[in-house]
């Protein structure tokens, strides 16, 4: 029996595109010779769907789909994922279910047992868990089908009270398959190889594993589908960040053999290391930015280009996720801006060879000054007239965004959305986030990484102390901590949610760590309002993210 794994690119809610995708990746295995073609967890509809799931049309598509995809599995068993009606009253109204076509027909329906609430997934909310699980017959074997998270149930932090592969053994089966919509963090693939032999180890049968790749809005899939043998190696695996097809007979994967892989020793990461998987990093916010433009319909992006890291580094990722051609940089020098970032700011689009243009805000700024002078009653300069400057930088790009057709693209990074140091409505603007989930030594990763083979950003951004150049000799260092510094003790407040008590244990200030954590708490009114960021750690700002606003927690 030959299994093919095809790892696609899906559109939330648009069936029409997802059912043609699904039956070319059919044909593909067709003509491959496969027997049986798996796809990923909820292909049909797309992943998450979210609310989506709540109107009656959108799941009436959605069974509309099935029908049209059962006609191409006639001499070819098809596996897809797509939610399924609960016929019972009790429960929710819907499964997360893998569906088997054979022979032009429905044959089995398998329903997903564990369901996540935790991070960006609510499935608890949409989903009823499964209550019976059999295996699937066919061609002489029988199929333990799983669906992502049904996997994930072993080790010593179990969160569920059921292994659905535990009941599945009863039936004795002879291999697993599993559908999935697993997203990309810079820390879950070797986490999601080990969880996956954990399995083949613990059962003793070759695991079959399809997940999907794209991004959908903020969280994207790197694909990355795994074939081990019954002895734990792999024996294929397919690409990341891209659409694949590919599968191996059954029959040689079925036979334990003496040498057996080793039991995994993943560890998560328990400190930040600035250049771990960088490069996954990079093509991960790529496609990001490719999908949501992509996906959504918009070819053209903004963004203002200061001659700074931060900047420097979107437009460079921009340029390659959309074409130079299509992402225009606006250079805004301000009477504090120095003459060198200008500069820095002009040598990277001619490096890049995108449009710019230098659009000095002097003018305007003394404008907004006299006019608000007799109202900030002689008080000294302060915060009002350096965020002022931000605001008029961020009414210029929304005045060009919406003349134009162009989508901003936000510049701010990580660290600063996590310590308040950005202006709402200022350089906080934008339609997309491509480093809010990026910390800012990452960044200056990220730029080394894009200058691995030739100089890209010119080399005095990368060297230069940050600056927002919004007061006379301004640095960040004014008003935050060494970022090498801030970004370890950053990770482990937000990533690993360690308390106070034990971020002081392992080293760091005990004054610093309380005035970090208070700025953190003190500023999700400003993330509350923030765009949609590009999610690449394990815990990112958003959907992933839920605190009060109004909260007294370390404030």
């Amino acid at each position: 029996m030959k299994i093919i794994l095809a790892q696609q690119n899906y559109h939330i809610g648009n069936f029409e595109r997802n059912t043609a995708r699904i039956i070319e990746g059919i044909q593909a295995a067709k003509a491959q010779g496969a027997d049986l073609v798996v796809f990923s967890e909820l292909c049909v509809c797309g992943y998450p769907p979210r609310d989506f799931l709540e109107f009656e049309d959108f799941i009436a598509q959605s069974y509309a789909a099935i029908n049209q995809i059962k006609q191409h599995a006639t001499d070819i068993a098809v596996l897809v994922g797509a939610p399924a009606r609960n016929p019972q009253p009790e429960g929710k109204d819907l499964f997360n279910a893998a569906w088997f076509l054979y022979e032009g027909e429905v044959k089995h329906i398998v329903h997903k047992t564990l369901l996540p609430t935790y991070d960006v997934f609510d499935e608890y909310r949409y989903f009823e868990p499964s209550f019976e699980w059999n295996v699937i017959p066919f061609k002489g074997k029988k199929l333990a089908v799983t669906i992502c998270e049904d996997i994930w149930n072993l080790g010593e932090n179990l969160l569920y009270r059921i292994c659905p592969m535990d009941k599945l053994m009863e039936q004795q089966p002879d291999v697993m398959i599993n559908l999935s919509a697993s997203p990309f963090d810079y820390d879950h693939d070797e986490d999601r190889k080990e969880i996956i032999r954990a399995n083949v180890l613990k059962y003793r049968l070759p695991m079959f594993y399809c997940n999907t790749v794209g991004s959908q809005t903020e969280i994207v899939f790197d694909g990355g589908s795994l074939i081990f043998d019954a002895q734990g190696n792999i024996v294929k695996e397919l690409p990341y960040f891209e659409e694949a097809m590919g599968g191996l007979d059954l029959e040689p994967l079925l036979h334990n053999g003496a040498a057996v892989a080793e039991t995994g020793t993943f560890s998560p990461l328990t400190s930040l290391e600035f250049e771990h998987n960088i490069d996954r990093i990079y093509d991960a916010l790529v496609l990001g930015i490719r999908d949501y433009f992509g996906k959504m319909g918009f070819t053209k992006a903004i963004l203002g280009s200061s001659g700074g890291i931060d900047s420097a580094v979107t437009l460079a990722i921009a340029c390659d996720a959309l074409g130079a051609d299509n992402v225009r940089a606006v250079l805004m020098p301000s009477p504090y801006s120095t003459e060198h970032s200008v500069d820095d700011a002009v040598a990277l689009s001619e490096n890049l060879k995108n449009p710019y243009d230098i659009i000095r805000i002097n003018t305007i700024y003394e404008s907004f000054l006299q006019t608000l002078e007799p109202y900030f009653k002689g008080l000294p300069f302060n915060v009002a007239e350096e965020n002022t400057q931000s605001r008029i930088r961020g009414n210029l790009l929304m005045g060009l965004s919406n003349k134009f057709g162009y989508i901003l693209l936000n510049t701010s990074n990580k660290s600063e959305l996590s310590t308040g140091y950005g202006t709402l409505y200022g350089d906080m603007a934008g339609g997309l986030s491509v480093l809010g989930d990026v910390y800012k030594m990452q960044v200056y990763a990220l730029a080394r990484y894009i200058n691995r083979d030739k100089e890209i950003i010119p080399q005095n951004i990368i060297d230069k102390a940050p600056s927002a150049e919004l007061r006379p000799g301004q640095k960040d260092s004014d008003s935050l901590p060494d970022y090498a510094v801030l970004d370890k003790l950053l990770y482990q407040y937000i990533e690993r949610r360690q308390g106070p008590r034990e971020i002081i244990a392992q080293g760091f200030d005990a004054a610093l760590v309380s005035r970090t954590l208070k700025m953190v708490n003190a500023n999700e009114y400003k993330r509350n309002q923030f765009c949609p960021i590009i999610r690449v750690s394990s815990k990112a700002f958003g959907v992933g993210r839920r605190v009060p606003i109004v909260g007294k927690y370390l404030i």
